[in-house]
């Protein structure tokens, strides 16, 4: 059972997808003070419809 659940390719990447993303935003923010930080992170939330 294990065989074939393993020889399925990938179609997402979660742990290469989120690196992606974490080093994006590392350069995005490299020597933001941590006012400018919070204001990036703030302006990048997303909006949750209710």
């Amino acid at each position: 059972m294990k065989d074939k659940e393993q020889n399925k390719e990938k179609e997402f990447d979660t742990v290469k997808f989120f690196r992606a993303v974490k080093e994006k935003i590392a350069k995005e923010t490299k020597g933001m003070t941590f006012a400018e930080f919070k204001e990036y992170i703030n302006k990048r939330k997303l909006k949750v419809a209710r």
